[in-house]
């Protein structure tokens, strides 16, 4: 404990710095994929445990950056709060990046490569007709080459007849049309790593920052690869849902730096714990204050603004939507709670809460109903991510607004946090699993997913642990967390919001139901019918979902550690 407390400036900072330079080392060098990315879990896991240490020992602190503290340097400010987003948002990333490394970091040896074109074995193939001289240029210029040269940007490159990664031959069989039509697969490949490491480091980013302009920055770099990610694959609907996205993210973007660019005009800095010092209910302030969350909205897909996210979500590759769906809209959500928690608790008035509840509301019942439409699994698990979003907006109204201390308000902001870190961990799962089961059956029709879990067992349970904790049902994770939304609301006397959650947990019940009685069933496909997956795959969402369920069954710990730091606001409600 010692050591850990002597170098408590650096874990913070490493917690951005590790992901970041993981990212630069993927780009030089395709090979380091795979080692960079376990090097990469290994110490972020080190990491987020020596900072959970050290709040648990001596509280919350906060570290200048350089030994310059603010204004006129910035400032970490780690809690309970962002050190919990931290260890789920670890968790998270690692089961993912290690269910997409099969298919976006295949293994790459001298077998698979064709041997160089001014190599006597490569004129031989060219004269036994094998490709043509023109061939074997066009596909140079997509980026291959042997193994002498050491450097492969596109390591999804395969020699002819590797059907399971669907590679492109170079230099060998085929044509230019084929390596062509594997164009996109091997960009894939190269930038999946990166880009994943990138939106860890912005992730991490954000629940460390304790300045308003460093939130903006970050949540730039999170939004930035979360777009690329959607369009990873080159697809035509896929760049379409990138630009929608694109667009909203803008909107969201321009308006949360005009409101920060107004607080600073009237207080001269951006950081949080000096402007819940100096901050007035003044015009300008509140103006500010909404003008940040409407971005911030638009960023977290709440209704109205979640057109973005369904297409987005549904369409990219499964790794990619899982991390999309789980953590990058709790980044943004997280600044809401910040902003209005810790910034500007006393400017809420009885209004803004409202709104908030509302809108939540209204995406719970808007989310589920549109999930129960669909007839494919991936858009109802987007569709399902719309209306769990609209439970975390409901903290805000059971959080208070009346003016008067609300003892009941440290239940909502817990409640509500236990929905993010169980819903992140229960969702991530969840789009694993789709992707899994599309791998298997080639796509992802609830009506074509019938008795599958015959076939892929871990694959269906794990999906099945995963709806238990989105339908809020014990002993999971979102079980206490709608149980402690629902008891704020029947002590706050606020019963409508009771009513919306438990509207919502019977809508969840209804579109989860149907995909568990098809993957069930007791008749269905042929084991000859699927492709065979590996074990070791299907274990990584088990994993999420029973973290997920342990989240409920031991909440004790989680439920005391998000204590540490707690907002004034949290305890006693917002104004």
């Amino acid at each position: 404990m010692a050591f850990i407390e002597q170098y408590e400036v650096i874990w913070p900072a490493l917690l951005v710095a590790v992901p970041l330079v993981g990212a630069m080392l993927a780009v030089l060098t395709a090979r380091a994929a795979r080692p960079v990315v376990f090097a990469s879990i290994v110490l972020m896991a080190a990491l987020s445990l020596a900072v959970v240490a050290r709040l648990s020992h001596a509280g919350a602190y906060r570290v200048a950056i350089g030994g310059w503290d603010a204004p006129l340097g910035i400032a970490f400010a780690i809690d309970g709060l962002s050190a919990a987003f931290i260890v789920v948002t670890a968790i998270v990333m690692a089961c993912v990046m290690l269910a997409g490394l099969p298919k976006f970091a295949p293994q790459l040896s001298a077998a698979t490569l064709p041997p160089p074109v001014s190599s006597p074995a490569g004129a031989a193939e060219r004269r036994r007709g094998r490709g043509s001289s023109r061939e074997v240029d066009a596909a140079a210029r997509l980026g291959a080459r042997d193994e002498r040269h050491g450097w492969i940007p596109f390591p999804a490159l395969r020699a002819a007849g590797d059907d399971t990664n669907g590679g492109a031959e170079v230099g060998g069989a085929g044509s230019v049309a084929t390596v062509a039509a594997s164009n996109s697969e091997t960009r894939a490949g190269y930038a999946f790593i990166p880009l994943a490491l990138l939106l860890w480091a912005a992730l991490n980013a954000v629940f460390l920052s304790g300045d308003l302009f460093n939130l903006y920055v970050a949540l730039e770099l999170l939004t930035l690869s979360a777009i690329a990610l959607v369009a990873i694959e080159g697809k035509a609907a896929m760049i379409a849902a990138a630009i929608r996205y694109a667009l909203f993210a803008l909107f969201g973007s321009l308006a949360y730096l005009l409101g920060a660019a107004m607080l600073y005009a009237v207080y001269g800095t951006l950081d949080m714990s000096l402007l819940a010092e100096q901050i007035t209910p003044d015009a300008m302030t509140i103006a500010a204050g909404a003008l940040m969350t409407a971005g911030l909205a638009a960023k977290t897909a709440l209704f109205p603004f979640h057109a973005w996210l369904p297409p987005a979500h549904s369409g990219a590759p499964a790794p990619a939507s899982a991390m999309l769906s789980a953590l990058v809209p709790k980044a943004s959500f997280y600044i809401v709670v910040r902003i209005w928690f810790d910034v500007m608790p006393h400017e809420a008035g009885e209004i803004m809460p409202v709104i908030m509840g509302v809108l939540g509301s209204c995406a719970i019942v808007y989310g589920s109903v549109l999930a129960i439409r669909q007839e494919r699994l991936k858009l109802v698990v987007a569709y399902s991510t719309v209306a769990q979003l609209g439970y975390l907006f409901l903290v805000f109204p059971l959080a208070g607004g009346g003016g008067d201390p609300q003892p009941w308000a440290a239940g909502a902001w817990t409640g509500g946090m236990f929905h993010a870190f169980s819903h992140a961990l229960a969702k991530a799962a969840m789009f694993l699993c789709a992707g899994l089961f599309m791998e298997a059956v080639g796509h992802d029709r609830i009506a074509g997913l019938r008795g599958i879990a015959r076939h892929l067992p871990m694959t269906a349970f794990a999906f099945a642990l995963a709806a238990i904790t989105l339908m809020g049902l014990p002993p999971s994770g979102g079980f206490t967390a709608k149980y402690l939304l629902l008891t704020a609301s029947f002590a706050g006397g606020q019963i409508g919001w009771a009513v919306v959650m438990m509207i919502g947990g019977l809508l969840a019940a209804v579109y989860l139901f149907r995909p568990l009685t098809y993957t069930f069933a007791k008749e269905g496909m042929e084991a000859k019918e699927l492709v065979t997956l590996p074990r070791a795959r299907q274990l990584l969402p088990l994993i999420l979902a029973s973290l997920a369920i342990i989240l409920g069954i031991a909440s004790a710990a989680p439920y005391d550690f998000l204590q540490i730091g707690r907002p004034e606001a949290a305890e006693e409600g917002l104004d």
